[in-house]
């Protein structure tokens, strides 16, 4: 047994502060503190490039890692992109950017290249961290860090309160931060969350190091830093909601069509594409393949549309139902893995029983170890490696699968005997 294993099993070894909850409640023994204001106070945003380059030049000669975060206006405008960027290091202070007025932030982030970046959910801010010439060499996910050392809340909020004892306000999370000029309530938000998040990764590195899986998250932090740009996702129109209930093909050349159009409109107006068609509207055209733009004003989610865009929702219809059959989309997207596993007990019971014990396998270390399943190994992982094992069963063959398919070294370690076990249990 590890020292991570003795450490996860021993629930009753905690330290001040930096474990996660014990089955009584938070582990910061006195009542959690209101966190209201920065220290210094908020500080005016940076929407110039004299200021911004002050502000680099402090950053440069600061100490110790760069708290960094980012606010986007999702269900507000079109795409991700960031709309205030704020960071914090000891000797710097706090900044807020406005990267509307400051795009270009790659001189900013080559000044602090050399740091460790801090950021809470790292991968939901590094895309558009990366549009603005921002991208870390190293990382400090404490969302992440969180889930590997067992919290069972992993939210900023949760974790300050439960690791440092403050409180911080959540009541502007959901704001169309696009909006300008940002008001000082949002503005005090915004750098609360950066007012802590260098202090909360330390307390969680001394934890994951009692724990013994510090060396487990230094090699989850450098693969997300590493990682590369997602590709693009193909036929995203496949994504909208309730097309479960779509199984024609004509009808998904309708949500193909209405999709696409209204992407297009979206873009071009910069809003949510939800604020221009929903996607329930769509899926409800799909079904129903009206004639005309009269039978389409008569659908759920069309009847307060004006005329003139009435006529183009049906135009893309027209367009999907005068296809050919040659043109029409096929129900399902090609599939590069292995089939659904509620699939596997007819194709092949085999690997559908490999597939259960190793499930079962990996559940039970997840517990003992006290994290998430999918942070321990990726279900998809586990799939792939069941419905094509090796053909010798090994601790070696098996250890190549896992890494082929990416899994860390601390991963392979960890999950190698337990589907050794799982495949030479069906051998057997």
């Amino acid at each position: 047994m590890t020292d991570a294993h003795e450490t996860a099993a021993d629930r009753s070894l905690r330290t001040t502060g930096g474990a996660p909850p014990d089955d009584a409640g938070s582990s910061v023994s006195r009542a959690p503190i209101p966190l209201l204001e920065p220290r210094e106070g908020v500080p005016p945003v940076i929407a110039d490039a004299e200021t911004l380059a002050e502000v680099t030049a402090a950053f440069a000669a600061g100490s110790g890692p760069v708290a960094v975060d980012a606010e986007r206006a999702s269900g507000y405008r079109y795409g991700q992109r960031a709309y205030l960027v704020q960071l914090r290091r000891e000797g710097a202070g706090t900044a807020l950017i406005d990267p509307v007025a400051c795009p270009d932030l790659s001189g900013l982030g080559a000044a602090i290249a050399d740091a460790e970046w801090v950021l809470h959910a790292a991968t939901q801010d590094l895309p558009c961290l990366r549009e603005i010439g921002m991208v870390p060499t190293r990382l400090f996910d404490t969302e992440l860090a969180g889930r590997l050392a067992g919290f069972p809340r992993v939210g900023l909020g949760a974790m300050v309160e439960n690791v440092l004892g403050f409180v911080l306000e959540k009541g502007h999370s959901a704001v169309d931060w696009s909006t300008r000029p940002l008001p000082e309530p949002w503005l005090r938000y915004a750098a609360l969350d950066v007012e802590l998040l260098v202090d909360l990764r330390d307390a969680l590195e001394k934890e994951l190091d009692r724990q013994g899986k510090l060396e487990w998250a230094r090699q989850e932090f450098d693969a997300i830093a590493s990682a590369p740009p997602p590709e693009p996702r193909k036929d995203p129109w496949r994504r909208t909601s309730g097309m479960h209930k779509v199984r024609r093909r004509r009808q998904l050349a309708v949500v193909r069509e209405l999709w696409q159009a209204r992407d297009r409109i979206a873009q071009r107006r910069d809003v949510s594409p939800g604020k221009v068609l929903g996607d329930a509207a769509i899926v409800e055209a799909a079904l129903a393949l009206p004639p005309n733009a009269h039978a389409l004003a008569a659908l759920n989610g069309f009847g307060r549309v004006n005329r003139r865009q009435l006529e183009q929702w049906q135009s893309s219809v027209d367009r999907a139902r005068a296809l050919s059959e040659s043109q029409l989309p096929q129900p399902g997207q090609p599939v590069t893995g292995p089939p659904p596993p509620r699939a596997w007990a007819d194709k092949d019971p085999a690997a559908a029983a490999r597939l259960t014990a190793a499930r079962a396998g990996v559940t039970a270390l997840a517990e003992v170890l006290n994290m998430p399943q999918e942070n321990l190994i990726t279900p998809d992982t586990v799939r792939r490696v069941c419905w094509q094992p090796p053909a010798t069963i090994d601790a070696e063959s098996v250890s190549a699968a896992l890494a082929g398919h990416g899994a860390r070294p601390w991963q392979v370690e960890q999950v190698t005997p337990v589907l050794v076990a799982a495949l030479s249990g069906e051998a057997s």
